[in-house]
């Protein structure tokens, strides 16, 4: 996600600083005529508005907070960006120690994957002061289509687990209806173009309909990372004492994907789950 959206605001005519700790990561972007930096420190030190994209929160409490990071280099005034898809607990963590260093502070998730990453057309929920959020929007609109304020430091990566929810459920429907329909002798591909203009339609239906039925599970948005939002989700919902049940079950389904070897592939694989509980497969011309 990170080079995609680091070479869209160089093509905005921003100059870029990069590091990672992945060398292959930074010379694929230096290549594209991004400096490169020495430390995330160092990043900081060179920059008025520092982005991080990471997997998780234990990397960005690291990246940002650790030794080397980029509040060691930062200086007052400093915006930092997080799009990063965490905990809200970690987003506010991070938010108050950067508040105390006198730097500012976004939670910055976004939507729309890979795809979406090199189009240009995230969609970004942010969380932070609403002063600090113009700032940043010329910034966020040269890697998304939308950037909303959603609420303060944290709202941002709330309103990120609650679109990781809603694709997840919609996906695993979706599933379990295309199965159906294959198992009834239909072909599900019909049955997508019959129902997609109804209520049933949705931008995740018309995305990843197709690629089940083509078998089609090179990733997009990978099944280890959503469930790493759906975990997030469900800790966040303990900590507020609300059931979230349908999260829960899709959860279960995508660690027994990851223990089946397809933690690495599309979210839309979610179908091959539960094609193992009603042996068949969903694919084009079945019936």
């Amino acid at each position: 996600m990170g080079k995609p959206m680091a070479r869209n605001l160089m093509k905005a005519g921003h100059r870029l600083v990069v590091y990672d700790i992945v060398p292959e990561s930074v010379d694929a972007v230096v290549a594209d005529g991004a400096a490169r930096g020495a430390s995330a420190a160092d990043v900081a030190a060179r920059s008025e508005i520092v982005v991080t994209m990471l997997p998780d929160g234990p990397e960005v409490d690291q990246a940002i907070l650790g030794a080397g990071g980029v509040l060691e280099g930062a200086r007052p005034g400093t915006l930092v960006i997080d799009m990063s898809s965490i905990s809200p607990l970690v987003a506010q963590k991070v938010g108050a120690a950067c508040a105390a260093k006198g730097v500012d502070f976004l939670d910055a998730p976004v939507s729309g994957g890979e795809p979406g990453a090199i189009a240009g057309t995230l969609a970004i929920m942010v969380g932070g002061k609403p002063e600090v959020f113009e700032k940043a929007v010329p910034v966020l609109k040269n890697m998304g289509a939308s950037a909303t304020l959603t609420g303060p430091v944290g709202a941002g990566n709330v309103t990120k687990l609650a679109n990781q929810i809603m694709v997840a459920c919609n996906i695993a429907a979706m599933g379990e209806a295309l199965v159906l329909a294959t198992k009834a002798g239909l072909d599900p591909e019909v049955v997508f173009n019959a129902v997609k203009g109804g209520l049933a339609g949705s931008n995740v239906l018309n995305a990843k309909a197709p690629m089940v039925v083509a078998r089609n599970f090179k990733p997009g948005f990978r099944i280890r990372l959503h469930q790493k939002d759906l975990r997030n989700a469900l800790l966040a919902a303990d900590s507020l004492k609300v059931s979230l049940p349908f999260t829960s079950l899709v959860q279960q389904a995508l660690i027994a994907l990851m223990n089946q070897g397809k933690g690495d592939l599309d979210h839309s694989a979610i179908v091959t789950f539960l094609e193992t509980l009603s042996p068949t497969e969903t694919k084009k011309g079945t019936a």
